[in-house]
């Protein structure tokens, strides 16, 4: 049975990789796929910096520190990156995923599945990054999303990690599966994909907030309800939205929430220290290159609440931290003075 299981792997797993998008998540994941000797190929709307990227041999700007694999191709040409993938990874964060898919789409082979690891909701449409790939691309295509609690930092130092990889398309789930699955990253499949994309959007937003909290030193006990707390307003939005609620105790959400509200190197939290710590909210994002989604996220979640009627105590918090420059204080002030209510 073993060496049965083992032929269906060898079968189903995908061997030509193009990765739209050359930062950290899609040059990790580029280093995992090149390790299983699958050849690959990684673009970045900005050529200029790929060919640095390339001849610095390291992700400088989103992934120091880290030997990218000799066999790894580096392909600036949009219509080049297309041709021969069997699969497509769109590592673009969410709010550019539509305006980089326009550029890309009379270049994209409608036949060959997509695979998605941004995290978050587009401001304008309230879509998440499955849904602006079917608006740009078409409804027919084959789509997927990869998510978990997966900081890339320790993914490039080979720890152990898991992810969930979510589609209607079952058998695509389980092709993708086969493909990223490897000794230190265990993927496991779902069928959930709006569940699956929602609570990776959410947690940034929660992230943002347990990062406050960290930078004003409110305590323990404080970040333990934060998550708690956070994760029921996550599940009820979820749920309000045709998610199923065991997608949000697992990898996708609980998981991905503890990893992005503990880890010194999430960028949502540490954006969420820096304003603890006194920093605007402008010299919090100047700070990094990073894309903080966290703060994008917070208004398409706050639409979104508001348009299925869900309370989103903490989240709307956030956002009048973030853009309507509420005093800190003030905010945990109100959110621990509401009205008292059974859990």
């Amino acid at each position: 049975m073993q060496n049965s299981d083992t032929a269906v792997r060898i079968k189903t797993m995908f061997r030509n990789i193009s990765i739209i998008g050359d930062g950290a998540m899609g040059t990790v994941l580029a280093m995992l796929l090149c390790e299983k000797q699958i050849t690959v190929r990684i673009w970045g709307f900005d050529a200029e910096q790929l060919g640095k990227i390339k001849s610095a041999g390291e992700n400088f700007k989103f992934l120091p520190g880290y030997k990218l694999p000799e066999s790894l191709i580096f392909e600036p040409d949009d219509a080049k990156i297309m041709k021969d993938a069997d699969l497509i990874v769109s590592a673009v964060p969410c709010q550019f995923i539509r305006s980089i898919w326009t550029r890309l789409k009379s270049y994209f082979p409608q036949s060959v599945p997509i695979v998605t690891v941004a995290k978050g909701i587009e401001n304008k449409t309230l879509m998440r990054p499955d849904e602006i790939l079917t608006d740009v691309l078409g409804k027919n295509i084959r789509i997927a999303a990869l998510s978990g609690p997966t900081i890339a930092d320790e993914l490039a130092r080979r720890l152990p990690a898991t992810a969930a990889v979510a589609s209607y398309d079952g058998q695509l789930a389980k092709d993708i599966q086969y493909t990223f699955n490897c000794s230190w990253f265990r993927v496991y499949t779902n069928s959930d994909i709006v569940g699956v994309e929602l609570a990776g959007a959410m947690k940034n937003v929660i992230a943002i907030a347990a990062g406050i909290i960290d930078g004003l030193k409110g305590g323990d006990n404080a970040k333990a309800a934060l998550l708690t707390r956070g994760l029921a307003e996550i599940t009820r939005l979820g749920m309000a939205m045709g998610a199923k609620p065991q997608t949000f105790a697992g990898l996708t959400g609980l998981g991905d929430l503890v990893t992005t509200c503990i880890s010194p190197k999430g960028r949502n939290r540490s954006f969420g220290e820096r304003i603890g710590k006194g920093l605007s909210c402008e010299k919090a994002k100047k700070a990094t290159d990073s894309v903080i989604e966290g703060i994008a996220t917070c208004e398409s979640v706050c639409a979104l609440a508001k348009k299925y009627k869900v309370e989103m105590p903490i989240t709307f918090a956030v956002y009048e931290v973030l853009f309507q420059n509420k005093p800190l204080q003030q905010a945990i002030s109100d959110l621990m003075q509401r009205r008292l209510k059974a859990e």
